[in-house]
């Protein structure tokens, strides 16, 4: 019995180490367990808390965002970090990240430029900078209990929308009008304004001025701006060599000599604002320059050309002189008007004999030539100052070129010549689109009798040749250029010289002429299409300043094309200058952003940052009307016009 006892305890003893050691090891492997699980739960606990609040700071800037875009764009339009704050009442954008929680967690705003291809939609590289669209990416970060950070990146455009209306005859009267008159036939309207109240091909009843020139010498050319005209007076010894008209802008005109200069013999003149050019027979001063703006008129500067022959033709452009010398052709630089100017190229071109006449469109200089079988006409590239070069050259007939005009596209260019027969016709069309082989349009026009002296183009397709015998103002209509047709004239048996025509921004068109009356030699003959519509005009509004740079997102228009009418449009958007919009220079454009198109309708308007001419976005803006006509009893109306914006 005490046997079986002690066995029974010792069986206990050894069940109760088993049991403790099975216990020992339960609690080795159980123990870590839970108290990784504890702190483990314990530190997600803590992590998802900074998620959760950084989340909440993430939320709070998206918001403030919006807040800041709807109230001001030109907030988010310079790159950077930020972080948003409360000014005032409002949400603002303050630089740098910002620390919260007592440095727990960072905040930033990232704010990037957004580009786009040519099919507006947004790439990762190249493309085109949109300055209405920015690139914003939001983070909170952390660094306890764990390295962590949330984001969210986001696009936004500019908010607002507003709208810029000119519909009122008040506002298209603030706009500056060129053949084109304000109506208010349906509250305010752009419209053709009527073409002149006189007919070109009616100048015997439309002679409105007569004026004497000084002294008894014979008038030799004529140069018209606005409000002046130029008279060279001085082929012999007996007139006046340059004499200034001011011509006030009544209804007839009154010309009277404003102030005149001596002492040089006038083979042709130019005229721009201020100042005049003499082409003269004085070997060292071949071109004298005068200024006009005040009196008495001075010999300002001059220009010598090589050799010791005369001037025989002068023409300025974009501060370039040009003088025709015998079988040379030189240009001078005009960036200054005094003293002794220096020529460009100095070689000069050589034409195919002597010049006559020289006019410039563009890059090109056009001279008519005389004592040649073959040649009448010589084209010069004129694109680089210091290497002139005769590219192209004409023949119309076998007879000496007097005087040649130019179209402003470039594309025509009109010639008299002194033939004196039927067959071989005075007056010639040349198509100049192709510079190196001008071609003569159809068979001319005979003058019957008449010796021209020079010729010009006025609006309605109608030409003015003037010159000596004969009937010595012929106006031709040369709306088909395969049949040219005289359709009126003008007998003054002393002659006339020159002519110069010009029309007023209020649609008045006159043609200037010099003649040899010697008691009337300067007359004003009024012309224009008859009583119809001008055949083209242009309407340039006034500045609208949005008081701060917007992006000008499109317009609509409300206009009405008869048939045989069209109108288009440009627009030009530019930068303040000193917080302003007066001084501003305006570049227009059309839909391909360049001066060479314009807008057909109301389109989406271009968007440039180049910082070069147009700029879009931009603070003032205007925009250009094209109207033009077939049908001289039909104009295109411009009714109302708007512009959508985002500031």
């Amino acid at each position: 019995m005490r046997f079986a006892m002690v066995k029974l305890m010792r069986q206990i003893r050894g069940q109760s180490l088993i049991e403790l050691l099975v216990t020992i090891a339960l609690v080795s492997i159980l123990l870590p367990a839970l108290l990784t699980g504890f702190f483990s739960s314990r530190m997600n606990r803590a992590q998802q808390n900074q998620r959760l609040q950084a989340e909440g700071y993430l939320k709070e800037a998206q918001e403030a965002l919006r807040s800041i875009r709807e109230k001001d764009w030109t907030t988010l339009a310079v790159n950077g970090t930020y972080h948003p704050i409360v000014s005032g009442s409002s949400w603002a954008l303050a630089s740098g990240e910002e620390q919260l929680n007592n440095g727990a967690l960072i905040r930033q705003i990232i704010i990037s430029d957004v580009f786009r291809d040519v099919n507006g939609t947004i790439v990762s590289s190249g493309g085109t900078i949109d300055p209405s669209t920015k690139k914003i990416v939001i983070s909170a970060s952390w660094t306890s209990p764990i390295a962590y950070a949330v984001s969210s990146a986001l696009y936004v455009t500019r908010y607002a929308n507003k709208v810029y209306l000119e519909t009122t005859q008040a506002d298209f009267q603030a706009g500056t009008k060129s053949g084109v008159t304000v109506t208010n036939t349906s509250g305010g309207e752009v419209t053709l304004g009527a073409g002149g109240g006189g007919d070109w091909c009616s100048p015997s009843s439309s002679i409105l001025e007569q004026l004497d020139l000084p002294k008894s010498g014979k008038a030799t050319s004529v140069v018209a701006i606005f409000g002046e005209a130029f008279a060279g007076t001085g082929e012999n010894s007996s007139g006046e060599s340059f004499a200034d008209i001011f011509i006030a802008d009544t209804n007839p005109p009154d010309a009277s000599i404003y102030g005149t200069i001596d002492g040089y013999k006038t083979n042709d003149i130019f005229g721009e604002a201020d100042y005049g050019y003499i082409a003269t027979d004085n070997n060292h001063k071949e071109v004298i320059i005068l200024r006009t703006s005040s009196l008495p008129l001075i010999e300002y500067g001059y220009f010598n050309s090589p050799g010791n022959e005369f001037g025989e033709s002068v023409f300025v452009a974009n501060n370039v002189g040009y003088v025709v010398v015998k079988n040379k052709l030189y240009n001078f630089d005009l960036s200054s008007k005094s003293g002794s100017r220096p020529i460009l190229d100095s070689n000069g071109v050589t034409l195919s004999k002597e010049g006559t006449s020289v006019y410039i469109i563009g890059s090109y200089a056009y001279v008519s030539i005389k004592g040649s079988n073959d040649v009448q006409l010589d084209i010069i590239d004129i694109s680089n100052p210091s290497n002139m070069v005769k590219v192209g050259s004409a023949d119309v007939n076998n007879q000496s070129a007097q005087d040649v005009f130019v179209n402003q596209t470039g594309t025509r260019a009109y010639i008299v010549t002194n033939a004196t027969s039927p067959d071989e016709k005075e007056f010639h069309i040349v198509n100049i689109e192709n510079k190196n082989s001008p071609v003569k349009i159809g068979s001319g026009y005979y003058t019957n009798g008449m010796s021209p002296e020079a010729v010009e183009v006025v609006p309605g397709n109608k030409a003015i040749v003037v010159g000596q015998g004969g009937e010595e103002y012929q106006v031709v209509n040369i709306s088909n250029e395969l049949s040219l047709v005289r359709c009126g004239g003008l007998q003054i048996d002393s002659g006339i010289f020159d002519s110069a025509s010009f029309l007023e921004p209020d649609n008045d068109a006159y043609s200037y002429i010099v003649t040899g009356d010697a008691s009337s030699e300067f007359k004003i003959i009024e012309g224009g299409p008859g009583e119809q519509l001008a055949l083209t005009g242009t309407f340039e509004s006034q500045t609208f300043d949005a008081s701060s740079e917007a992006a000008f997102n499109r317009f609509a228009i409300n206009v009405a094309k008869p048939s045989l009418t069209d109108i288009t449009f440009q627009i030009a958007i530019a930068h303040a200058v000193s917080g302003s919009c007066s001084g501003v220079s305006y570049a227009f454009v059309g839909p391909d952003g360049t001066a060479n198109t314009k807008f057909a309708t109301g389109s989406a308007i271009p968007l440039s940052v180049d910082n070069i001419g147009f700029e879009n976005p931009g603070r003032c803006m205007r925009y250009k009307a094209f109207l033009d006509t077939t049908d001289q009893d039909q104009s295109p109306v411009l009714y109302d016009i708007n512009f959508n914006y985002s500031p």
